[in-house]
């Protein structure tokens, strides 16, 4: 039976489901060795997430899909793994975490050899989709098996790993994604990217099986606790408004993309109804409705959701103006946004030595400093600059503004709430942040390839050059969000939620 777990400023000890206080000695006998296992899955979920965009347009070619349809293929994967964090981690808690894990990582091998396969874009969306689905069904457990298999300085040993293998894991995605492309092995052009999963996968596989725990026996749960009405409500709001987005210019705008687009509100209004009836019967919804009233945490959320919208249009149109506009290799675009992410990584050492009266003020620090990178890369463009090394010097500060303003916002809601709303809250922030960025590359990334049609270098960088000043402007956006998230709570007066 779950053990009880009394809120820490009680001043109760904390449990975990085992019994076990949550400072005891870890449970797992290897547990650096299950660390690694569970870092490698966190690793190349994250490399999937970046590395779709540098083949982006090396896929198009060779499958002679749209521009839409190419965009699914990057979007589809991300809204998808977006919607079912939440039901990925209540099947950890509920089913066994080495269970789950072990099903999310034995679906993501399977759809990526899927992938890798396909042989028209219309089956290579659908495996991506899929891919997403395990990819979230297999993170939720990495931070899980971390709070459950480590304490005291070792958990935060192993959190700090963890912080690495998430920006290592978008540095491969370009990287790798790039130089594989460019080989070319065997002909096939960008196949090697997922295909390379499979191996890995299989390892992972064996890995865990050896050194993740069992799970305590006995475990079950009901359909209605995991809230599968309101999942598929989301996802098909989401549908309804990511899918006209993105195949709606190229095709002139269709009668069903504006009915589409319309449907989606209402689709909307729905699942919010609904959320509330269900937790007005006591049930548990998707999201808490009292993780959303709280001012700093909504306006957090906002400020949050806006700069990754940016972020993941940017990967998504960079790989594009390089490769497509400019004529540009794969491997140089690939290596191109490395200044951003390694700046990206920088920002939490940097906010830990702030002095603590500077801090508040950081969120909308980072969202002014990104929102500068943005108008700086633009009018770089606009003195007829069209890349080299100033550019990535730019790119690297925007790296940077959105490190401090990710890691200061999620701090600052961290402190906002009581520690009984932690899995809702983490739940909420992770799902927020990949449905922004599905949406940006839905709506940013579209409007790109229709403005850059003609693949001239000059037509390509005007193209650019609006979607980066519309990035900077939701930048600016995301500073006075932030602004009001300050504002909303006074710093200090809430004990941060234990995750």
């Amino acid at each position: 039976m779950r053990a009880q777990r009394p809120d820490a400023r009680s001043g109760g000890t904390q449990r975990r489901y085992d019994g076990l206080p949550v400072d005891a000695p870890p449970s797992a006998k290897r547990p650096w060795r299950l660390l690694i296992v569970l870092l490698a899955a966190q690793f190349i979920a994250n490399v999937d997430t970046a590395i779709a965009n540098i083949a982006a347009p090396s896929i198009q070619t060779d499958l002679h899909a749209s521009g839409g349809e190419t965009g699914l293929v990057v979007s589809g994967y991300v809204a998808t793994y977006a919607v079912l964090l939440v039901i990925g981690a209540r099947l950890g808690a509920t089913h066994g975490h080495r269970r789950i894990f072990l099903l999310g990582m034995a679906v993501f091998t399977a759809t990526s050899l899927a992938c890798a396969l396909a042989p028209g874009p219309g089956l290579l969306i659908a495996a991506r989709i899929a891919q997403g689905a395990g990819a979230a069904l297999m993170v939720p457990q990495v931070l899980s098996g971390i709070q459950l298999h480590f304490a005291g300085e070792q958990r935060l040993r192993a959190l700090g790993y963890y912080a690495i293998a998430l920006s290592g894991g978008a540095v491969a995605g370009q990287t790798l994604g790039g130089v594989l492309i460019a080989a070319d092995i065997h002909g096939t052009s960008w196949r090697p990217i997922f295909l390379i999963n499979v191996p890995a996968g299989l390892l992972i596989l064996a890995a865990a099986m050896r050194f993740m725990p069992g799970d305590a026996k006995g475990r079950h749960t009901r359909p209605l606790d995991l809230n599968l009405r309101g999942m598929l409500t989301l996802s098909a709001a989401v549908t309804l408004l990511i899918v006209p987005l993105l195949l709606g210019a190229e095709r002139g705008w269709p009668t069903w993309t504006w009915v589409c687009l319309a449907a989606s509100v209402p689709v909307l209004v729905v699942f919010h109804l609904g959320q509330r009836r269900l937790a007005a019967s006591g049930g548990r919804p998707l999201i808490a409705e009292e993780v959303i009233r709280e001012p700093a945490v909504r306006w957090s959320l906002l400020a949050h959701g806006v700069t990754t919208m940016t972020y993941f249009a940017l990967l998504f149109v960079l790989a594009n103006y390089l490769q497509d506009g400019l004529g540009r290799g794969p491997a140089y675009a690939g290596l191109a946004m490395v200044s951003w992410v390694a700046a990206f990584g920088l920002a939490g050492p940097l906010l830990a030595r702030l002095p603590e009266r500077n801090r508040q003020a950081t969120p909308l620090a980072g969202c002014v400093i990104l929102a500068v990178s943005y108008f700086s890369v633009g009018n770089y463009l606009l003195t007829g600059h069209s890349t080299g090394p100033m550019l990535f010097v730019l790119l690297a500060v925007g790296g940077l503004g959105l490190g401090i303003s990710s890691n200061a916002l999620i701090g600052r809601m961290t402190f906002a709430l009581p520690n009984r709303y932690a899995a809702d809250l983490s739940g909420v922030i992770s799902t927020n942040a990949q449905l922004c960025g599905a949406l940006g590359v839905a709506a940013l990334g579209t409007s790109y390839l229709r403005l850059a049609e003609s693949a001239s270098a000059g037509q390509s960088a005007k193209a650019f050059e609006v979607v980066l000043f519309v990035c900077a402007g939701l930048a600016l956006l995301g500073a006075v969000a932030a602004h009001q998230g300050s504002r909303a709570r006074p710093p200090g007066d809430r004990t941060p939620i234990d995750t």
